[in-house]
């Protein structure tokens, strides 16, 4: 099983696939990765050789930020928008919906789960 910044990715899937396992790479960087590497893209994991895992490697440590990094980071730039006291601030500290949507109905996912009040029937 290859391991690439820190994460075990999948070995019976092709690369291109499979380096979308990490936090940070989608299909764009994954196929940027696979272009810079010279690796053809219906390549799967277990078919790699090790030189060229460590070039894969080496290519996402010295470009990319991903997994704890890019966490870290995103975690810092919300805390500075709520130190800040801006509005994105104040509804991330809040737990409500950050870019606009509307909070009457629907936002359950930053919410949570519906509370019950007591006496509302209709």
């Amino acid at each position: 099983m290859a391991r690439i910044a820190g994460v075990n990715i999948p070995t019976g899937k092709r690369v291109l696939i499979a380096l979308q396992y990490i936090h940070g790479i989608g299909p764009k960087f994954a196929s940027e990765i696979l272009e810079k590497v010279g690796v053809p893209v219906e390549r799967r994991v277990n078919e790699l050789s090790d030189a060229e895992v460590l070039q894969i490697r080496e290519v996402i440590d010295r470009d990319y930020v991903v997994e704890g990094d890019l966490r870290r980071e995103t975690a810092m730039n919300i805390k500075r928008l709520m130190d800040l006291g801006s509005y994105r601030g104040l509804r991330h500290r809040r737990g409500l919906p950050v870019r606009g949507q509307r909070t009457h109905t629907n936002a359950r996912t930053r919410k949570g789960p519906a509370k019950a009040i007591a006496g509302k029937k209709k």
